[in-house]
This record gives structure tokens, C-alpha cells and sequence, in this order.
């Protein structure tokens, strides 16, 4: 493939990506909000480019005649399009690999990268559907505990910059799992209980919105890990890579804190 031809994908790909993503983290937190305001108001009147709307929340899933609207392919298209942009930056590029750190090939590093990627899933999904996910606090603590060691671990297995894309690849992962995997099956099977008319399990709809808070607060760490590439003396490049990691997914999960209790 030429350099021009490969730019131009890499390009269009990016694109895709961060627009992808801009339209699916803006719902979330849309949703969010009215899901707070909620908790204060019956309806929610709004005005935006000259419409004004009034929202109402159903207590439970209630058919109507109506097209019901589903919010999933910005999702789907993220999480497509940032493998794609994983495999032609970093795979591809020979980036992934740094000799005085390991020795391997950049196969072996991609390969080490997707059995890695698919293991912290199944940890992070395996943590919250156990018991612990009802005690949200302690889950969070674990959580936080996990990530840690796989940004460690990730510092000692690939190139610096690649250890961070990794962990952005991961935490991206889980974002996109969460709403094909837990958030959407949820939704479906109280839409089915309805119509077959039966009773709801509503907990499903407590897993659902439990999955959709962690990805407001998941998205800030994976934004900061986007644009570090910009700045390598202060995160990847810096003696304590790890570190400043570490102590930036904190801020971006109070960060969302705020934002979320707005």
C-alpha cells in the first residue's frame, strides 16, 4: 500500500471514528442528564433550535403505537472503526513493539494485544454480574485496583505509547461491549416480557442503566488516551507512564461525577 493511499485510509477511518463517537458519548450523557432531571420532575420540558419538547419517562416498558427508537450504531460503528484504526496505527505501523522492553515480534505483540483486550473483558463483565456489583463502591475500588495492573502490565509488555492505546482499546471495548452485550439484550427481553404480556423483571433494566453510568465514567479516561499521543513528554514518554495514567483516570471519573450530578 502506497504512503498516500494508507494516509488517506488511516484518514477516513479516524474520521469515522471520533464522529462515531462523538454522536454515541453525546447520547449517553444526554440520557443521562434526563434520567437525573427525572428524579426531580415528572416531565422534562426542553427547547433546542427552535423545537420544544416534553419528555416523559415510563416507570415501566409500555407499547405503544409508535416507532420505538433504538440508540445502538454509534456504538457498533466506535468500536468497528477503532479496531480499524488499532490495526492500521498500531499493528500495521510496527509501533506496537519496543525491544528494551520486550522482545517479540509485531505479530506476537498484536496477538498478546487481542487475547489481552478479550480477557479484561470477560474479568470486568465476570466482576459486574457477580455479587459484588451490588455493592457499587467496593466493585468500583476492585475495578480501579484491576486497571491499574493491566496499565502496569501493559508498560511492561509493549512500546509506551502503544501500552496506553492498549488500555484506551480496552476500556474502548468494554464501552461498546456493555451496550451490545448487556444493555441491549436488557432492553429486549423487557420489551418481549410486555409482549407477551407479562411482568417486566425490572432488574434487567437496573443492569442495563448500571452498564450505561459506567460508560459515562469509562469514556473520559479513553478521550484523555486519544489525544495523549499529542503530549508524549507528559504521558507516555514520561518516566512514570503508568502513573500519570493511573492518577488521570481518577480525574476523569471525578470529572464525570460532576458532570453526571449536574
Amino acid at each position: 500500500m502506497s504512503y498516500v493511499v494508507g494516509e488517506w485510509l488511516n484518514l477516513a477511518v479516524r474520521w469515522t471514528h471520533v464522529f462515531a463517537a462523538i454522536m454515541w458519548v453525546g447520547q449517553t450523557y444526554f440520557f443521562t442528564w434526563l434520567d437525573h432531571t427525572f428524579q426531580g420532575e415528572k416531565q422534562v420540558w426542553m427547547v433546542h433550535s427552535g423545537g420544544f419538547y416534553i419528555v416523559d419517562k415510563q416507570k415501566r416498558p409500555e407499547l405503544l403505537n409508535q416507532t420505538l427508537h433504538w440508540f445502538k450504531w454509534e456504538a457498533f460503528f466506535t468500536l468497528v472503526s477503532g479496531f480499524l484504526l488499532l490495526i492500521l496505527v498500531y499493528y500495521g505501523g510496527g509501533i506496537m513493539v519496543d525491544e528494551s522492553v520486550l522482545k517479540i515480534t509485531a505479530w506476537q505483540a498484536a496477538g498478546l494485544s487481542l487475547v489481552l483486550i478479550a480477557a479484561c473483558w470477560f474479568l470486568y463483565d465476570f466482576l459486574w454480574i457477580s455479587p459484588l456489583r451490588r455493592y457499587e463502591v467496593a466493585g468500583t475500588i476492585v475495578s480501579y485496583l484491576l486497571l491499574v495492573g493491566a496499565i502496569v502490565g501493559s508498560t511492561h509488555l509493549f512500546s509506551s505509547r502503544a501500552a496506553y492505546m492498549q488500555i484506551g482499546a480496552t476500556l474502548g471495548t468494554f464501552m461498546a461491549l456493555n451496550v451490545w452485550v448487556r444493555i441491549l439484550p436488557a432492553q429486549r427481553q423487557l420489551i418481549a416480557a410486555v409482549k407477551a404480556g407479562g411482568e417486566p423483571d425490572m432488574r434487567l433494566a437496573d443492569l442495563a442503566k448500571q452498564r450505561s453510568k459506567q460508560n459515562t465514567f469509562i469514556v473520559l479516561p479513553v478521550v484523555f488516551i486519544m489525544i495523549s499521543s499529542h503530549f508524549p513528554v507528559a504521558t507516555y514518554g514520561s518516566q512514570y507512564n503508568w502513573l500519570v495514567l493511573a492518577v488521570l483516570v481518577l480525574v476523569g471519573w471525578g470529572v464525570a461525577k460532576v458532570i453526571r450530578t449536574r
